[in-house]
């Protein structure tokens, strides 16, 4: 039995059996108009409160069409611009990859997820803002998708976007690395000491994963986290004001960047 990961060597490259075309397919059944294609992008959900904040905030419509809850955003006062919000579907890289592939399937080319993250670094409170822009591949996912590797990067534009539009609401993220693992109870001292020291700011559940399904599907992704907790100084996790705070700035800042990267590279 061979060692490597994945046990295939080189499947990243080869035709899969399965096809989230035929989710899309199974959806068009039922629901004939069933596109998401000229919308400005979709945002990945984890907590509840943001979602249900989302709905509260906009015009809003649910859309039977991906695993978990899928609603149509309409943002008045801006053009007429559509974007997608979908929570409820889990957490951690296999069930964002899952709902990422359906929601391509049916037109989406740009996606930015907003979720929590443990600090690395003492210096980073509960409620700072970090937004990615690279992704240590210590999930399963990833290995999928792309030739084997120790990271990967989200797209340029809209992380750009995406920083830029959290500035222009008054926060100052920081950006940096993130280590996104599928193990959050086998987080060990010395992985945090190690990547803390060649700077890695964040672990996260998500982020290379759905980095790797966008690269593989050639669409964009971005990724932003607010700080839940500390690996560094460890304490149980509580709630916080600022938490939840900085989840509903990074939401609408992320709603704005997704518009403002289709407005420059519209969708063909």
């Amino acid at each position: 039995m061979s060692r490597q990961f994945p046990l295939h060597p080189g499947k990243h490259a080869l035709p899969a059996v399965t096809d989230p075309a035929e989710h899309a397919e199974y959806v068009r059944g039922r629901y004939p108009q069933a596109t998401l294609a000229g919308i400005d992008g979709a945002v990945l959900l984890y907590q509840r409160p943001v979602l249900e904040r989302a709905k509260a905030s906009y015009p809003s419509r649910r859309l039977n069409w991906v695993r978990g809850e899928l609603f149509m955003l309409e943002r008045q006062g801006r053009q007429g611009r559509q974007v997608a919000v979908c929570g409820g579907f889990g957490l951690g890289a296999p069930a964002a990859a899952l709902v990422l592939e359906q929601l391509i399937a049916l037109g989406v080319r740009r996606v930015i997820t907003v979720g929590t993250a443990a600090t690395l670094h003492p210096d980073l409170p509960p409620g700072q803002l970090v937004v990615c822009d690279n992704a240590l591949r210590d999930e399963g996912v990833s290995h999928h998708y792309l030739p084997p590797g120790s990271h990967i990067k989200p797209s340029k534009q809209l992380t750009t976007h995406l920083a830029e539009h959290l500035r222009n609401r008054g926060v100052v993220p920081r950006r940096g690395p993130s280590w996104t693992t599928d193990a959050p109870y086998r987080e060990t001292g010395a992985e945090v000491g190690r990547y803390g020291t060649l700077g890695v700011l964040t672990a996260d559940m998500e982020a290379a994963a759905v980095f790797a399904v966008a690269q593989h599907r050639g669409i964009d992704a971005a990724a932003v986290f607010a700080v839940a907790d500390s690996l560094v100084d460890r304490k149980p996790r509580q709630g916080s004001p600022n938490i939840r705070a900085a989840l509903h700035i990074a939401l609408q800042a992320a709603l704005s960047a997704l518009s403002a990267a289709a407005r420059h590279r519209p969708s063909g």
